[in-house]
């Protein structure tokens, strides 16, 4: 058998209510902090620039168009 009065049993359920409670606001907070997809960008910004503007020189052609506006090579062999 347990050593513990029903008084105690009930201080340590209203405690664990309490310490659930404030884990659960944290877990709120935490989650809607990862979700707020402004607050990632503004401190990500750099980073994103960066990642858009390489994607962008892939998506335009990338190395191989770069060296072909450069050097000016046809994609036609001459006969």
């Amino acid at each position: 058998m347990s050593s513990r009065t029903p008084e105690q049993i009930r201080a340590s359920i209203e405690q664990n209510r309490e310490e659930l409670g404030m884990s659960l606001v944290r877990l709120r907070d935490e989650v809607t902090e990862l979700t707020d997809w402004r607050a990632q960008v503004r401190r990500n910004e750099k980073t994103l620039q960066v990642a858009a503007a390489a994607a962008g020189f892939l998506v335009a052609g990338g190395v191989g168009g770069a060296l072909n506006a450069v050097f000016g090579r046809s994609k036609r062999r001459r006969r």
